[in-house]
């Protein structure tokens, strides 16, 4: 089946090639109802002043521009049509269909985001209100957000995870007009609640074939055609109105600690972030060097969407889209085709990496586990020391050529410069692992709040643990800090968003009096300006005694020392001592991606290490297996002797029969911690 973005080219009057030369001379005359809607509804809600922060979808905001930042504000459209002149040529989007990447370059995406946009407008697309894209990643997903911010709307992703009436309360919201819906399954979330959105006009169906004809209801195909009778000049005078600091994009937080908010970000949120926190990761530009990158991460959430889609366009990267399955064991043949020159990932990604390749090295022959143990620990030994010695040189880079490279060739990351880690924070066990590969992970710091990442690290800004330093042109401070120098982190910059829409309270409770963003987080600052995430306010636990204990140094250790445990959670709020509550490591379902009864590999290691013939987690938790047990006891004291006072010790512990899952509810708990909004998928 030919995708209809495709199709949409082919039938073009004019070649896409010729984009940026075109005049629009051939389109009919946009009808005078649309000219004098427009016109009604493009300075609705004008604020007089601007202040640094708005509620409204269509209010304005002062742009934290100072010497720092200097840059010239710009919108999406002036960001395109800058690389449009230099990029316009090169490939930008490839999607896999029938077994073959099929790509477009610049100008046709340029000219695909035009159509939409046209047609977005033709289905009445108001000016500020929505149009919200419930579906995997792909060209259309693209191709609908260009095309909304072209027309004057706000781009509002959603889980595809989200059930009907979590769909319901974002469209409702955010007074969605369309709704971009990859599949059948998508589809009847929307058609159960369409008669309770009063502001949906239409709905596009992208990927599967229409089931039935129904009113306002089109293909993709059916919808990139709908607006060649909107002229150029009309959707010109839509685009040229825009300005930098007004919203184009909604954000919705994960709504674990209460209804999820809507987070605006401006025109300039998105170009300004785009072009200074991607270079401060060193990501060239494609006059340099065209970057390959790997989409497969939820784009409803802003670290995927400004590294996959906003900063593609400002130093034109090639964009490959993996298959909806990618999180389920897909992205790996998807990574080892593309060989992209730089990759992403949330923590969970990271260790599922890790995971398989332990299980693969523990079912491999005895030389070949020698061989990759040694490999791995002259690898680590040389990348945390930094030795200049010609010898370990040596050894690192026979271990590298015999041994590592290989691995990475599997990984699909023979070409990878670069490889991020964002969203949550990162266990040093996941951290040394990859060093040990000769892997990198440059971790950022940041919220949807602030445009994605204002604190980055990258190839020459780097210390282990540190999530770096904030972007040039952003500032970091803490306030209220402790004797150890723990305080909450406030940010100010350019990558700072306009507010949370319809939510006035939440907006001012965000901001102190001086306009700094504070985060609820906790962390540390060294004389260097590295930046260390210590933990999240609303996290600290207040024992009887009235001590402060932040859990997360206590959980990661409990993890780092015993290798069997895949969560570790300490409780204890109000209590007279600290408990933890263990989970062990086990397969998950393919399908659903749920916890099985089955240990892991590495699980199941430990178990032989410790003297235990276990090998799913009922036997441990039933028969309370006592060499597990004790070991377990064992690893605790271990950790309870590092403490920093006696108060920080876990004096209790219990195994549970499962491990925690978005399914059975757990996570839900665990990711308000630290604003994880990836759906296990």
């Amino acid at each position: 089946m030919t995708p209809p973005y495709v199709t949409a080219l082919e039938r073009s009057r004019i070649p896409a090639r010729d984009v940026t030369a075109r005049t629009f001379t051939d389109a009919r005359t946009v009808s005078k109802d649309l000219l004098v809607h427009f016109e009604k509804t493009q300075d609705e809600g004008k604020e007089p002043t601007e202040s640094l922060w708005t509620s409204f979808a269509d209010g304005r905001v002062r742009l934290r521009i100072d010497n720092s930042c200097p840059q010239t504000p710009i919108t999406v459209h002036q960001m395109f049509k800058e690389s449009l002149e230099k990029y316009g040529s090169l490939n930008a989007l490839a999607s896999k269909k029938n077994g073959k990447w099929e790509k477009i370059t610049f100008s046709e995406y340029y000219c695909l985001s035009r159509k939409a946009a046209k047609s977005f407008l033709k289905l009445g697309l108001e000016r500020f209100h929505s149009v919200g894209i419930l579906g995997f990643n792909s060209p259309e997903w693209f191709i609908s957000a260009v095309g909304t911010v072209f027309a004057g709307g706000i781009v509002t992703g959603i889980y595809t995870t989200n059930s009907p009436e979590a769909c319901h309360y974002i469209a409702h919201d955010s007074k969605t007009n369309i709704m971009v819906v990859e599949n059948q399954k998508q589809l009847d979330k929307i058609m159960q609640i369409w008669n309770r959105l009063p502001h949906l006009k239409a709905v596009v169906l992208y990927k599967d074939s229409m089931p039935e004809r129904r009113p306002n209801l089109y293909t993709m195909e059916e919808f990139l055609e709908l607006g060649d009778d909107i002229t150029d000049a009309a959707l010109d005078d839509v685009i040229n109105s825009q300005k930098p600091n007004q919203c184009c994009v909604l954000i919705y937080t994960s709504g674990t600690t209460g209804k999820p908010k809507g987070a605006m970000l401006s025109h300039d949120n998105i170009t300004w972030t785009s072009a200074h926190c991607s270079r401060a990761g060193d990501m060239q530009p494609a006059e340099i060097q065209q970057e390959s990158i790997v989409s497969y991460l939820p784009l409803s959430h802003i670290a995927a969407q400004i590294y996959d889609l906003w900063t593609g366009i400002k130093w034109g990267e090639q964009v490959y889209f993996a298959e909806p399955d990618a999180l389920k064991g897909s992205l790996i043949n998807t990574l080892k085709e593309v060989q992209p020159t730089s990759h992403m990932g949330v923590p969970r990604v990271w260790e599922k990496i890790m995971e398989k390749l332990k299980d693969a090295s523990a079912q491999s022959g005895f030389m070949k586990k020698k061989m990759l143990s040694w490999a791995m620990s002259v690898s680590l030994e040389r990348n945390l020391n930094c030795s200049s010695s010609d010898l370990k040189l040596f050894w690192t880079r026979l271990a590298d050529y015999l041994v590592l490279a290989k691995i990475r060739n599997a990984l699909g990351f023979s070409c990878c410069q670069k490889h991020f880690c964002g969203a949550a924070p990162l266990n040093t066990e996941t951290l040394n692992f990859f060093l040990g590969l000769n892997i990198t992970l440059y971790e950022a710091y940041g919220m949807s709040e602030t445009t994605g990442p204002h604190c980055l690290s990258g190839p020459y800004i780097y210390r282990q643990h540190s999530c770096g330093k904030p972007v040039p042109g952003c500032k970091v401070k803490l306030v209220n800090e402790d004797t150890e120098g723990n305080g909450e982190i406030c940010f100010w910059g350019r990558t700072v968003f306009m507010g949370y829409l319809n939510m006035k309270d939440k907006t001012k409770e965000a901001f102190d009096e001086d306009g700094w963003l504070h985060s609820g987080d906790l962390g540390k600052l060294d004389k260097d300006g590295f930046l260390y995430v210590t933990g999240r306010i609303k996290d600290l636990i207040i024992t009887a005694g009235g001590e402060n204990v932040p859990p997360i140094p206590i959980e990661d250790a409990v993890k780092k020392e015993l290798p069997i445990v895949s969560n570790a959670m300490v409780i204890g709020d109000k209590k007279k001592f600290l408990s933890m509550l263990l989970t062990l490591k086990s397969v998950l379902d393919p399908n659903t991606s749920d916890p099985t009864d089955i240990l892991t590999e590495q699980a199941r290691d430990f178990c032989q290490r410790t003297g235990s013939k276990a090998t799913t987690v009922s036997e441990i938790v039933a028969t309370r297996d006592r060499a597990i047990y004790q070991a377990i006891q064992e690893g605790i004291d271990k950790v309870n002797m590092s403490a920093t006072n006696r108060v920080h010790c876990i004096q209790k512990w219990i195994v549970l029969p499962r491990d925690f899952s978005i399914s059975g509810g757990e996570l839900d708990l665990l990711t308000c911690r630290w604003r994880i909004s990836f759906p296990e998928q």
